[in-house]
């Protein structure tokens, strides 16, 4: 049998929950993505705590809640502890994400399911990949390969490829054919039959219009509400696709010189956008190439203005564009901007994403969307009179509390270890020296503080002399090895607003964020419900960047999967796309509900042989660009170790055909020719070369996979010079073998 591959739902099936997946290769479990809906609803993680313990890796996919919000959760409650494994934007976005997810409640309730230093402690150890980089798993993964590959969805966001014993197990949910103004478009079509694909129904039953159309209509019905001295919101995230959108409007701006006013606005847009400007090679070829040429920074923007307090945008009179977060309009700025505009009919709410179930922004995208809704508005407000001094003596009655339990400790630990000293252990000193210096300073807290009392009577498991501390420096054979970070100089953090986030980590938090942070003035919050008549304009465009329905069937029939399965998406579109795959694209289709083990274990049987010295001594390789090839005959045997061997054959092997080994695109010889002075023109799907001579390519049409298989080129023409001549440099193109 081949590597051994289970798959366990833990959320994000046969529904638009998040995503959460256990996928175990060959005894080893990978959680793969750990994500929590805007709710923050503790009852969707309960699978997930039922195997945190278990879990030997962690890959992440994308950096918003629905794939990583959970990870703080699961590490504070969980115990969950395995390495974590993203791509570098998805570490540092989705890190401030969290950040704002976190600060946006806080501002209006008690939230207190994690911190922002279990945020820190989840995302401490990581590790960042490159795409296609591959990582050696070690220890219980040995021989485990993982490489993350282009999503196209979100900046950084990830395709996983798993690799164990040449099979791969392909994790491919959210992903974006298209090529965007950011991104490039996805990287799966690479990919030709794996062993496993899991893939995601989101989108199943959705076709998009063409991009050109969406950016127009997008922009129409800006312009429209501003020219109408109306306001524009858009709710967005605070580091996904809110990207796109404003390479959008700032491009726009720029070539038609508008001068509408537009607005970012989250607790770490500034950090974001910084950030962003450092990720340019995980851009589109597009932007890439506008640097290397101009210099010019695509996220420099100049008609677009970072606020993280929302008291910016109230002094802002006349027509503007707000990109608030959060998407889901159940907290954040958005919210909050969405109760005052919502009831003036010249404003615009422009969604750009479906939003989550049982939201505010999912329950305005209904069709027809409601007259009217509840929202309940909070703000925390310092605490004053006799709540203040309530507050204040609750506040002394625990600090009280903890001085008494203190106390009681130590002497507890002191009556302890008078118990433990035995009279032997005391030792002899003059009585001249009986009395200790009161000059003396101890350090803080140290464990020492009785070494000077009561004739040098050390703690029972200290050795009776002067505190020795051992010099642990490490050598080297030019000397002592330093530590640069211990000769910088640290900046004081509280002034400048940045948050350190532990060990090699150093995400900024805006000045206003910091100050929320830092701010230990008692406080509570006041909330209060009024109803909302809902009398702007509400529009939905897709500028979700995924993949739609004809695409993800397209892609799926080219990929070619032994076994796909099935996740993310609701009943409708997840039966709808696994009727159409059995048919066309592969018969073993799984859709698995929560908590059920699928074995999707590969029928192919794989045996791991070695290539004696002797075989390998008479083989004769042959350079095929950065590789070598060869043709081996051989037969297989056993060691003395009864392990498998090839070795040469018993008797004379029969003689091999040649093998022309190349990929070959005519439009590439095309250019070929024209160097060599020889004309060149495609006609009827033929190349047609000089004045008689015409090349057609043929490929295997029943390659699985879209694979390109056996090609055939056939030449037709006269046997004339200028025919050998083509030949010629025809098989020059190819490795022959």
């Amino acid at each position: 049998m081949g590597t051994s591959v289970q798959i366990t739902p833990l959320s994000g099936v046969y529904n638009e929950n998040p995503l959460s997946y256990l996928v175990s290769v060959d005894g080893f479990n990978f959680l793969v993505d750990c994500g929590w809906n805007d709710q923050f609803d503790p009852s969707l993680l309960e699978p997930l705590s039922r195997v945190a313990s278990k879990i030997d890796a962690v890959l992440l996919s994308h950096p918003d809640t629905l794939h990583l919000g959970a990870l703080p959760y699961a590490f504070k409650q969980f115990g969950l502890s395995a390495p974590v494994y993203l791509t570098e934007p998805v570490y540092r976005l989705g890190l401030l994400t969290m950040y704002d997810h976190f600060l946006a409640r806080k501002q209006v309730s008690e939230f207190d399911l994690f911190t922002l230093d279990d945020i820190d402690s989840a995302f401490q150890n990581v590790t960042r990949l490159t795409y296609s980089q591959n990582h050696h798993l070690t220890g219980k993964g040995e021989g485990i390969v993982i490489a993350p590959h282009v999503a196209g969805h979100l900046l950084g966001s990830t395709i996983w490829k798993i690799t164990k014993d040449g099979e791969d197990v392909i994790y491919a949910v959210d992903f974006n054919h298209r090529k965007e103004r950011l991104l490039n478009g996805t990287a799966l079509e690479s990919f030709v039959r794996p062993a496993v694909l899991i893939t995601d129904a989101y989108n199943a039953l959705n076709n998009q219009p063409p991009r050109r159309q969406r950016d127009q209509e997008f922009l129409d019905v800006i312009l429209k509400t501003l020219k109408g001295d109306g306001n524009v919101l858009l709710p967005v995230d605070p580091a996904g696709r809110v990207l796109e959108l404003l390479l959008l409007l700032e491009q726009y701006w720029s070539l038609q010189h508008l001068s509408y006013p537009i607005y970012f606005l989250t607790n770490v847009s500034s950090s974001t956008i910084e950030y962003v400007k450092s990720f340019l090679e995980w851009m589109s070829d597009a932007i890439a190439k506008s640097f290397e040429h101009t210099r010019d920074n695509a996220f420099l923007l100049r008609h677009i203005k970072l606020l993280i307090n929302k008291t910016d945008l109230d002094n802002v009179p006349g027509p503007k564009i707000v990109l608030a977060s959060m998407a889901s309009l159940e907290v954040g700025f958005s919210h909050d901007i969405f109760a005052e505009w919502a009831m003036d009919a010249k404003n615009l709410i422009l969604f750009t994403e479906r939003s989550q179930f049982a939201t505010l922004a999912r329950m305005l995208q209904a069709d027809p969307p409601p007259r009217a809704v509840k929202v309940t508005i909070s703000k925390r407000v310092p605490l004053v009179g006799d709540e203040l001094i309530a507050y204040e003596e609750e506040q002394n009655r625990k600090k009280e509390e903890a001085l008494k339990a203190s106390i009681k400790l130590e002497e507890e630990l002191k009556t302890s270890q008078k118990a433990d000293t035995k009279p032997s252990d005391l030792m002899d000193v003059d009585a001249s020296n009986n009395v200790a210096s009161q000059d003396v300073a101890l350090p803080r807290g140290s464990g020492y503080q009785d070494i000077f009392i009561d004739g040098f009577v050390p703690p029972p498991s200290v050795a009776p002399m002067f505190p020795f501390f051992e010099n642990t420096s490490e050598w080297d054979d030019y000397g002592e090895v330093i530590n640069p970070d211990d000769y910088v100089k640290k900046d004081d953090d509280n002034d400048n607003g940045i948050r350190q986030l532990g060990e090699g980590m150093d995400v900024k938090l805006d000045e206003g964020s910091a100050f929320l942070i830092l701010d230990t003035k008692p406080s509570k919050v006041v909330s209060t419900e009024i109803t909302v008549q809902v009398k702007c304009t509400l529009t939905y465009l897709d500028f979700e960047g995924r993949s739609d329905g004809r695409s993800i069937k397209s892609i799926l029939a080219h990929v070619a999967p032994l076994k796909l399965v099935l996740v993310h998406g609701s009943a409708e579109a997840t039966e709808h796309l696994k009727e159409h795959c059995v048919k066309h694209v592969c018969p073993h289709v799984y859709s698995p509900q929560i908590e059920e083990t699928i074995d999707v274990t590969s029928d192919l049987c794989a045996y791991k042989v070695q290539l004696s010295e002797k075989l390998m001594s008479n083989v004769l390789f042959k350079k095929l660009g950065d590789y070598e090839v060869a043709w081996v005959d051989a037969e297989v045997g056993k060691t003395e170790n009864d392990t498998l061997s090839l070795l040469p054959p018993s008797k004379p092997a029969p003689p091999h055909k040649s093998v022309f080994l190349g990929d070959l695109k005519l439009s590439d010889f095309k250019q070929f020719l024209a160097s060599k002075g020889v004309p060149a023109e495609f006609s009827s799907g033929a190349l047609r070369c000089g004045e008689y001579i015409t090349l057609r390519k043929i490929g295997d049409s029943n390659q699985m996979g879209g694979g390109t298989g056996n090609q055939q080129i056939i030449i037709d023409g006269p046997l004339t010079e200028e025919y050998y001549k083509i030949r010629d440099y025809l098989y020059s193109q190819f490795y022959l073998l």
